[in-house]
Parts: structure tokens; sequence; C-alpha cells
């Protein structure tokens, strides 16, 4: 318990033991599907398809371990915690292993600090058929338990890349021909008449300050969601969502769509979805 504790609540831990904890049985099992559990823990409450999942869990090799009622809801962060956690494998890689992975869209979070806004821009990213995210440093941590609830599994089905350097991540993405565009509440192009079919890179900022003044050298243009006269701004989630979304509509090659083009192998409403072996 002290370790689901310290991998729960510590960033440290988690980057030096490559592993983190999930909650309840969808993330369990989209973690299950790549592969990537190592323990199960079930609290005396949870029913029989926890329990079904687990079984599957520990014929895949994983431990699982039945706990004393209130042992889970020490370790967990929420008010209601849901009746099974696991122990699995950080799925993060290097950015260097996304070169001549990324073709269509990569959402770069530059600043991000509220972990469900984080876990919502990955869930709509992987949702859209994006390659990748990126969560540059001084960003919420990828692996956040909040974030990972926040993300409902999606972490598993999109390669993610953890804690680069915002600028490197900018100019990488440059050199491998990206059309880096940061989203502004205001004073960008319309996104509706911006040049999304080309690959792009959609660069959000701090909910808060936006993005900072030392990445703007490194964007190629700037994005803006028209809202309705006395609206503030999007929050960076739905806004996230709003964007990656319409590249993929580009991308189905919607008629009338500004620099819209089809994608060979890829059907209307079918996402295209980057795969990459396990780090």
């Amino acid at each position: 318990m002290r370790r689901l504790r310290r991998l729960a609540e510590r960033r440290a831990s988690r980057v030096e033991e490559r592993a983190f904890v999930v909650e309840g049985a969808k993330v369990l099992g989209e973690a299950l599907a790549a592969g990537r559990v190592e323990s199960v823990y079930l609290d005396p409450a949870a029913g029989p398809a926890a329990r079904e999942l687990a079984s599957r869990c520990l014929a895949a090799g994983a431990g699982v371990y039945d706990l004393e009622a209130g042992v889970l809801a020490r370790v967990s962060g929420t008010v209601s915690p849901q009746p099974v956690l696991a122990v699995v494998a950080d799925p993060c890689v290097p950015l260097s292993r996304l070169a001549g992975r990324v073709g269509n869209l990569v959402v770069v979070c530059a600043g991000l600090r509220d972990p469900g806004n984080a876990g919502t821009v990955v869930r709509s990213a992987a949702a859209a058929g994006a390659d990748a995210v990126v969560a540059c440093a001084g960003s919420v941590d990828l692996l956040n338990p909040k974030t990972v609830r926040a993300s409902a599994g999606a972490l598993f089905r999109v390669p993610v890349v953890n804690g680069a350097d915002p600028a490197e991540a900018l100019d990488t993405l440059g050199s491998w021909g990206l059309n880096r565009l940061g989203a502004l509440a205001g004073g960008g192009v319309d996104y509706l008449a911006a040049d999304l079919g080309r690959p792009s890179a959609i660069v959000l900022g701090n909910e808060a300050a936006g993005l900072g003044p030392e990445l703007a050298s490194r964007l190629d243009g700037t994005v803006t969601i028209p809202m309705a006269a006395g609206t503030e701004s999007l929050n960076v989630g739905i806004a996230a969502a709003v964007l990656c979304f319409e590249v993929a509509r580009r991308r189905r090659g919607a008629p009338g769509a500004p620099g819209s083009q089809s994608i060979s192998g890829v059907g209307a409403g079918t996402p295209h979805l980057a795969t990459l072996p396990a780090p």
C-alpha cells in the first residue's frame, strides 16, 4: 500500500519506477489491452465484472490481490473510490521515437496545469485520430491519477510524450514538416479558415496565461475559435476537441474545407491512429 500511495502522489516515484496507478475497470481494461498491467488490487465491494477483468489480468501474468474493506479508499484520492486499482507500466515514449511516425496531427501541451484538462486533451486527441500527444515540461504529469481518470484510458491508445522540453519539442516537430499552430483565445486566424489540411502540431498553452512569449518564434501561425460576444474563452480541453476534430474533418476530405485532403486507406469517420512498439 505504501508503494501505491507513492505512485499515486509523487511524480518522482512514477518517473523512477516507470509505473503508475490506474483506477476503475474502464482504464484497467485499456491497460490490459495494451499489455501493461503489473498488479491488480480489489476491494471486497468489487463486483463480478471487475473480478472477471482481474482474472484476465491474472491470466496475462499480473498479480491479483484481495484487500480488506477500506484499504483502497485510503490510497485513492477520489471521494467515491473505484473498487479496483492497478499498477501499470508507463506507456510514454521519448520524442525521438515519433520520428517518421507523425504525418497527421500532434497535440502539444505547453503549460497545462489542470489534470482534468490534460486528460480531456489526451482523450480528444485519441478520438480524433491524432498521431501523438506531447506534454512539455511545466505541464501537469500525464500519469497523474486525475489525468489518467480524465483520459478514460486514451493514453494507452495514442502515443504520449511526457515532460519534453517545449522549445526542443517545437523545433523538432517543425523539422519534421509539421505546421506549428498556437491556439489563442483571440487574435489568431479563424480555425475554419486556417490551413489545417497540412500535417499540423496544435500547441495549447497555460489555462490562465496562454502561450509564453518564448514559444512565439517557434510557431508557424496561430488559430482562434470565434465565440459569441461576451464569452471570454473556452476551456482548453474543449478547445482541443474542437481543433482536433476539425483537423479530422479536413483529413476526411470534407468538401470546401480549406486545405482539405484525403488519406489513403482511411475512410470517412475512421480516424488514423499511429502505433508504436512498447518502450
